[in-house]
C-alpha cells in the first residue's frame, strides 16, 4: 500500500453466501438436524476459530434429539451463529468490507416484502438454477411497519471491527418482480378509457415513488442514523425494460431515495445485462458513488493485462465513455457453472473455476488501463457466490484476497 494513501483494492463479497444446512434445518418447522449438519457446524467452528462454537453445537445437538419444533429463540440464535460464521469466513479469507452473508433474510425480495404493510405473498417462482423466490403482489399502498435491516446493522456492528456495508433491496426490482393488484385498478377506476400503455406505466410509477417514500426512504434514514456509512442498493432488474422511460423512472427513484443523507456512501449493484444501456443513465444518479458490477463470467481464464486477454471487461469502457466519474466494484472471479475450458486447467473443479490470484491481479491491473486511477476500483466476486459450497466460496474469496494484494504490490 501507497504511504499516506488509501488502500487500494480493497476487498468485499457482492451478494450473499449459502447457508449452512444447519443453519436451514435449525430454523425449520418440519426438518430434522442431523450427523452431518452438526459435523458442519464443527468443521467450520474449528476452521474459522469461531469463539465459543462449541455452544452452537450443543444447541444443535438438542435440537437433534428434539421432536418439537424449534422455538422463536432457539430460531434466533441459530441465525444469529450462522451470521458471526458468515462474519469470520469473511474476515480469515482477508476481506475488508463485510455484512452478514444475509445470513437472516430468507432471499432479498421476500424479506423485503414480508416485512411491509401492503402486500401479499403468493406462490414461488424460479430465479436462477435452483434457487427460487416467493412472489407477492402489491394490493394496497405499501406501509413502513417496522425496521427491515437495522437489527441485522446493529448485531454487525457488535461482531466486528471492520468496515461494514448494509445491502438493501432496490424500489426498481421490487415493483419489476411484484405483481400489481392494486394500482392499475385505482388508476384505471379513476380515468376509464385511458390507454392501457400510460395507465400501467403511471401505475408502475406511482408504485415505486410510494414504496421509495413510504418504506425505503424510512428505513435508509434508520440505518444512517444507526452508524450504517455504506448502503448497496441491490437493483438486478434494471433493464429488464429497455427503454427511456423506464430507465428515467429507475434514476428518479433511486436519486428519491439517496437525496441528502449524509455520511453514507451508496453503491449500485447491478448482475450482468445491458450495461450499455445502463452506462447512459448512471451519470444522473447524484448520489450513487461506486458501481458494483459483473464482468468475469464472460472473461477468459487466460494470463494477461491486454485487451485480448481480457473480453470480459469491454464494456467497463461504456461507463467511462458516458463520464461516469465514482468508482467500480469489480467483479473478478466468474461464480456460476463454468462451462468452458480454464486457460490452466487445475484451476478447475468440476463446474466451478478457482481462479489463482494471478488472475485476479491480471483482471484488476488491465481495468486500471481502463480506469486510469486505481483508487477507483473496489475488488469483488461477481454476484451468485450463494450458488456455491463454503469450500468454494472460501477458496475463491482467499484468491480474491491474494490477488488484490499482488495488484496492489504492482503500484508500490
Amino acid at each position: 500500500m501507497r504511504e499516506g494513501k488509501q488502500k487500494l483494492f480493497p476487498v468485499q463479497e457482492i451478494g450473499s453466501i449459502a447457508k449452512p444446512g444447519w443453519r436451514v434445518k435449525g430454523v425449520s418447522e418440519s426438518a430434522r438436524l442431523g450427523d452431518e449438519q452438526i459435523a458442519e457446524a464443527m468443521l467450520w467452528g474449528r476452521r474459522l476459530k469461531v469463539k465459543d462454537y462449541g455452544k452452537l453445537v450443543e444447541l444443535l445437538e438438542r435440537r437433534s434429539h428434539s421432536a418439537c419444533a424449534p422455538t422463536l429463540e432457539e430460531k434466533n440464535q441459530v441465525r444469529e451463529w450462522s451470521a458471526i460464521y458468515a462474519l469470520r469466513l469473511f474476515e480469515s479469507a482477508g476481506l475488508d468490507v463485510v455484512y452478514s452473508g444475509e445470513q437472516w433474510r430468507v432471499e432479498m425480495y421476500e424479506h423485503l416484502v414480508q416485512n411491509v404493510e401492503g402486500f401479499r405473498l403468493l406462490g414461488s417462482v424460479q430465479s436462477f438454477d435452483n434457487k427460487y423466490y416467493t412472489k407477492a403482489a402489491v394490493i394496497s399502498t405499501p406501509r413502513f411497519v417496522h425496521p427491515i435491516y437495522l437489527d441485522e446493522l446493529k448485531f454487525v456492528q457488535k461482531h466486528t471491527s471492520l468496515q461494514i456495508k448494509v445491502p438493501i433491496t432496490g424500489p426498481y426490482t421490487l415493483v419489476e418482480w411484484s405483481f400489481d393488484e392494486f394500482y392499475e385498478k385505482r388508476l384505471k377506476s379513476r380515468s376509464p378509457g385511458t390507454d392501457v400503455q400510460k395507465v400501467s406505466f403511471k401505475a408502475r410509477r406511482e408504485f415505486m415513488l410510494d414504496f421509495v417514500g413510504n418504506v425505503l426512504r424510512k428505513e435508509v434514514e434508520l440505518l444512517a442514523s444507526s452508524g450504517a456509512k455504506s448502503i448497496q442498493i441491490d437493483e438486478p432488474a434494471i433493464t429488464t425494460k429497455p427503454s427511456e422511460p423506464e430507465m428515467e423512472l429507475f434514476v428518479e427513484a433511486i436519486n428519491e431515495l439517496t437525496h441528502g443523507i449524509d455520511g453514507v456512501t451508496f453503491s449500485l449493484h447491478n448482475c450482468y445485462s445491458d450495461y450499455g444501456l445502463l452506462a447512459r443513465f448512471v451519470p444522473e444518479l447524484k448520489d450513487i458513488t461506486l458501481l458494483s458490477l459483473e464482468f468475469a463470467n464472460r472473461d477468459s481464464s487466460e494470463y494477461g493485462i491486454d485487451a485480448h486477454s481480457r473480453p470480459g471487461y469491454s464494456d467497463l469502457r461504456l461507463f467511462e465513455d458516458a463520464g461516469y466519474k465514482g468508482s467500480y466494484a469489480l467483479g473478478v472471479e466468474h461464480i456460476h457453472d463454468y462451462m468452458g475450458r480454464p486457460g490452466d486447467p487445475r484451476n478447475a473443479q468440476g463446474q466451478d473455476i478457482l481462479e489463482t490470484p494471478e488472475l485476479v491481479r491480471d483482471r484488476i491491473l488491465y481495468a486500471t488501463k481502463v480506469v486510469v486511477d486505481p483508487a477507483r476500483i473496489v475488488v469483488n466476486p461477481d454476484c451468485g457466490l450463494r450458488t456455491r459450497s463454503w469450500d468454494v466460496a472460501y477458496s475463491k474469496l482467499l484468491a480474491l484476497s491474494q490477488g488484490a494484494k499482488l495488484a496492489r504490490e504492482a503500484f508500490e
